[in-house]
């Protein structure tokens, strides 16, 4: 009997640490996809994810399909059974959904797809080091689907760890022929060093910078270090080289927009700003031009042109391309590489299409609540589909991912 209740226990203790060492990578939950009716514009609306999970878009600044086209990269704070916040693919046809990530320690406010090959780039820290992985996508979704998925490091690469003083600031971009990523840190304890009012700003103004890593040897190097804090880090995607970033707030800085080059040669403002100015969200178009956002949400701002504007970084040509007329105008952008279509959010829960040629707008769809985070539009591939997060099903409870197709009427 004694004999027996120790073989008993050892039999539990074994399945209790291989319950504890499974991974959910590959795992494929059913498809959620379902479709309704915008009831505000009519138009149709594909939701991809259900709401009972907190499921996010990658920010609109970096990409968000697979370079095959076939998937949505997303992330989850709470769909994986670990607890922790992971990356998933769903297929756009299907519904079908890809857990790709799990244990502890993954980087998912800075994933990065790559737009030459089915991978993907995060951080990843784990006792105390913060590795840059590469994630081979076309390896795992082949054995998901086969049943056959191995151990994550058959999938995974390991490209190099940042040093012990540096930590993230502002995420992290591919270079146009992702050959480098261009990472923005910060010091770990640094200390308030920055000129200027610092109590006026919601995140702290501390010394960050930028870093270069070659993804095939995992060098890391200095490309150029500021005074205050570093965000929204976007290499264009189309020219090598050349970085986009911005002085990170949580409000309105003083000089929102900056670009350097990947050598750390002309670093310079891009759009000077003056004090009734307030900047943000800044995101390249095509190999020239950024669009970005002059606020106009308080009244004071107002009192100048304010909404969406487009700036050509050789030459600092500046094109007002639209405000709303009510409200608090618009807030987050994105835009077609052809140059004739954008995006925009509001505070309202409203993405509007605008035709930057004719500066037509059409409200593609509302009642978004904006809770609890911003719709973040982003335009598909073929520019024929926005691509949105929102939490208008569970009342701004959680984040589903939602496809709206551009209407055909819009195109003519």
């Amino acid at each position: 009997m004694k004999v027996r209740s120790l073989i008993s226990g050892f039999v539990l203790l074994m399945l209790l640490s291989t319950a504890a060492l499974a991974s959910d990578i590959g795992k494929i939950f059913p498809s959620e996809k379902y479709y309704m009716i915008d009831k505000v514009t009519g138009v149709p609306v594909t939701v991809l994810t259900g709401s009972q999970t907190n499921d996010m878009k990658l920010y609109p600044t970096h990409p968000q399909w697979t370079s095959d086209g076939k998937y949505i990269i997303f992330r989850s704070s709470d769909r994986s059974s670990d607890g922790n916040g992971q990356a998933f693919a769903v297929n756009e046809i299907t519904g079908d959904i890809i857990q790709l990530t799990d244990g502890e320690g993954t980087g998912t406010g800075s994933l990065n797809v790559a737009r030459l090959s089915n991978k993907l780039y995060f951080f990843r820290k784990t006792d105390g080091r913060k590795t840059l992985i590469e994630l081979n996508l076309d390896s795992l979704l082949k054995d998901s689907f086969a049943k056959t998925v191995k151990d994550k490091s058959a999938y995974e690469r390991e490209i190099t760890d940042l040093p012990d003083n540096l930590i993230e600031s502002g995420g992290f971009s591919l270079d146009a022929d992702e050959t480098f990523a261009y990472v923005g840190v910060k010091r770990v304890g640094a200390k308030n060093e920055y000129e200027g009012d610092d109590s006026q700003y919601r995140i702290k103004q501390v010394p960050s910078g930028l870093r270069a890593i070659d993804l095939k040897t995992g060098k890391i190097s200095t490309i150029i270090d500021v005074p205050f804090t570093m965000g929204h880090v976007q290499a264009n995607p189309f020219v090598k080289g050349e970085i986009l970033y911005c002085q990170e707030t949580g409000g309105d800085a003083p000089q929102r927009m900056w670009i350097v080059n990947a050598d750390g040669t002309g670093n310079r403002p891009l759009y000077e700003e003056n004090s009734n100015d307030w900047v943000t969200h800044e995101a390249w178009v095509d190999k020239d031009n950024v669009y970005f956002l002059i606020m106009g949400h308080l009244p004071r701002l107002r009192a100048k042109p304010s909404g969406l504007f487009r700036i050509n970084v050789r030459t600092n040509e500046l094109q007002s391309l639209g405000q709303l007329d009510y409200g608090s105008g618009f807030w987050h952008c994105g835009g077609t590489s052809d140059g004739k279509w954008a995006t925009v959010d509001n505070f309202e829960g409203e993405v509007y299409l605008v035709n930057c040629l004719t500066g037509e707008r059409h409200l593609l769809t509302a009642n978004h609540v904006m809770k609890p985070d911003h719709t973040h539009p982003s335009f598909s591939p073929d520019n024929k589909r926005v691509l949105i997060q929102s939490g208008c099903v569970s009342d701004g409870e959680k984040l589903d991912l939602m496809i709206i197709n551009i209407p055909g009427y819009v195109y003519k």
